[in-house]
């Protein structure tokens, strides 16, 4: 194989003052940086442990992100942290991590919607209802959430609870 070298002509004084003549109507642009959402709704892996009032119902890890949520008397919604504008961006939810947890292991749940909190109130476990006496309680990490379940934003080793919770 041969490699051919060509010969430049030679850049001269006039043909270089030619060029910049031509350049000088332009006015210099400093680059932009586009933004770019970043995507919080990565999947995180969470423990998950849903206590009835006569024992364990449920413990194990779940990964999970936010997502649309279906129930039987809910309907389906948005279950993904921007709920009521809590989080600027989709993040994985407590709701949703449920949901994933019933689904991957064939339980089921029912939660009714209410649109004024733009949030799902979770009315039964696996069968197991709060009625008039009860409800279940969210928290992450011992702590109850202070916003609803669709709402608060999970990372990555928390550790979500439902309680059932007399009054």
């Amino acid at each position: 194989m041969r490699l051919s070298l060509t010969r430049r002509a030679p850049v001269t004084t006039a043909a270089l003052g030619l060029a910049l003549t031509g350049l000088a109507g332009l006015t210099a642009v400093p680059a932009v940086a586009h933004a770019h959402p970043v995507n919080t709704n990565v999947p995180v892996r969470v423990s998950l442990t849903v206590q009835g009032p006569d024992g364990l119902l449920f413990k194990g890890r779940i990964t999970t992100k936010g997502h649309d949520v279906t129930t039987a008397t809910g309907g389906t919604h948005t279950c993904d942290g921007t709920n009521g504008g809590a989080n600027p961006s989709k993040v994985p939810t407590p709701t949703a991590a449920l949901d994933d947890a019933a689904r991957l292991n064939y339980f089921a749940w029912d939660g009714t919607w209410y649109a004024s909190f733009d949030d799902f109130s979770v009315d039964t476990i696996k069968n197991v209802s709060g009625g008039g006496s009860a409800y279940w309680n969210i928290s992450v990490n011992g702590t109850p959430t202070p916003v609803g379940g669709c709402q608060f934003k999970l990372n990555a080793g928390d550790r979500v609870s439902f309680v059932w919770t007399s009054f």
